[in-house]
């Protein structure tokens, strides 16, 4: 049975807005060092806004989680992460299991790649999210090997050349820092998996 929305809803949130340091550390190396704060202003929204989304059927739920994130988050992760929920929503069933997860997180990055024209390996969240769905994809996955290749996928962001958003005007001296956006995204799915495994 799948957990509770609350509890996802919460437990998401709560893990980025706690990351909000580390993830503006990681954007400001690479970036214009406003990744973390972006994100918690754009989660601390969705929590006030908590009992009228949780009000909600699923799918309706996540589209209003992203359009919550579109509207309070700046810079590109807005749009970015506001996709990812609203395809989502638009995806899944009122009562999800792994093969649906697997198909809509697929249809996110799709969406994904469609709106920031991006593609994998290009230094982007889109390296966790893509192999993640991919895993999900094959059936039997278990939640700490999909927590395993969230890690191993957003540190592999590490060496890369960013090539999309504003880390590509670096050039070269992208290299060696981790995707700000490939690590909100690990972090995302780590809360989902402990949700999942009852650590919640």
């Amino acid at each position: 049975m799948a957990p509770p929305l609350d509890t996802l809803l919460d437990m998401v949130a709560a893990r980025i807005i706690a990351a909000a340091d580390e993830l503006t550390a990681l954007d400001s190396a690479i970036g214009d060092a406003d990744h973390g704060l972006n994100m918690k202003r754009g989660f601390e929204a969705v929590l006030a806004e908590r009992a009228a989304i949780l009000a909600k059927p699923l799918g309706e739920a996540l589209k209003t989680v992203g359009m919550t994130l579109v509207m309070k988050v700046g810079g590109a992760s807005g749009p970015l992460y506001g996709t990812l929920f609203m395809t989502l929503g638009k995806e899944l069933p009122e009562e999800p299991a792994v093969a649906d997860l697997a198909r809509a997180l697929h249809a996110a990055v799709d969406a994904l790649k469609a709106r920031g024209k991006a593609d994998f390996d290009n230094k982007t969240m889109l390296d966790v999210l893509g192999p993640v769905a991919t895993h999900l994809g094959h059936g039997g996955a278990s939640l700490a090997s999909v927590r395993a290749l969230a890690a191993e996928r957003a540190q592999a962001t590490v060496p890369m050349k960013a090539i999309k958003g504003r880390a590509s005007f670096l050039g070269d001296r992208s290299i060696g820092h981790m995707d700000p956006g490939a690590r909100s995204s690990q972090i995302m799915i780590e809360a989902v998996c402990d949700v999942l495994e009852g650590r919640a």
